[in-house]
């Protein structure tokens, strides 16, 4: 069940996403601290995954910040246990509608070039890849794609719009 993050206690998701993402990240995994700082940071929009347990079970978790432009995917993880069961497809659809509603006009991201799994994901969301940048994952030094969906195209500095002449 996806909810939105400001629903939970933002102290006890903090410790429980900084959790998750030493699993997932190790050495370049958020503290609690950053997680907290994230969670609380203004034009930012967090989901998460919980199974229906009394406490729930954190099972992922994903966030943009909104410029009024743009929408950066801050993060996005997914337990190890429950990874390829569709949560963090979920996770990304919640965010790419979120950033719709706000009237954003692209979705943006950066992604480890050697996580496949994660590139597969955006490329079926319409995602693309725009660039690279090197050594952007430290301390590993790993390079990043930069990749982008568009939600609102622009022609020639127009937005298309519906006729509606009848």
């Amino acid at each position: 069940m996806i909810v939105q993050a400001d629903q939970l206690s933002t102290e006890a998701l903090a410790t429980c996403i900084a959790l998750l993402e030493q699993d997932l990240f190790g050495t370049g995994a958020w503290s609690e601290h950053a997680v907290y700082e994230e969670l609380t940071a203004a034009n930012r929009y967090y989901v998460v995954d919980t199974d229906s347990r009394t406490p729930p079970t954190i099972r992922g978790y994903a966030g943009f910040w909104f410029d009024g432009y743009d929408a950066q995917v801050m993060t996005i993880g997914v337990h190890p246990a429950h990874q390829g069961k569709g949560i963090g497809g979920a996770l990304l659809d919640e965010l790419i509608r979120e950033a719709r509603e706000r009237g954003a006009e692209r979705v943006l991201l950066e992604v480890r070039v050697d996580n496949a799994a994660a590139i597969h994901l955006y490329e079926t969301k319409g995602f693309t890849i725009m660039g690279r940048r090197k050594r952007y994952y430290q301390p590993e030094g790993v390079d990043a794609h930069t990749m982008s969906l568009t939600l609102r195209p622009h022609i020639m500095g127009f937005t298309p719009q519906k006729d509606h002449a009848s």
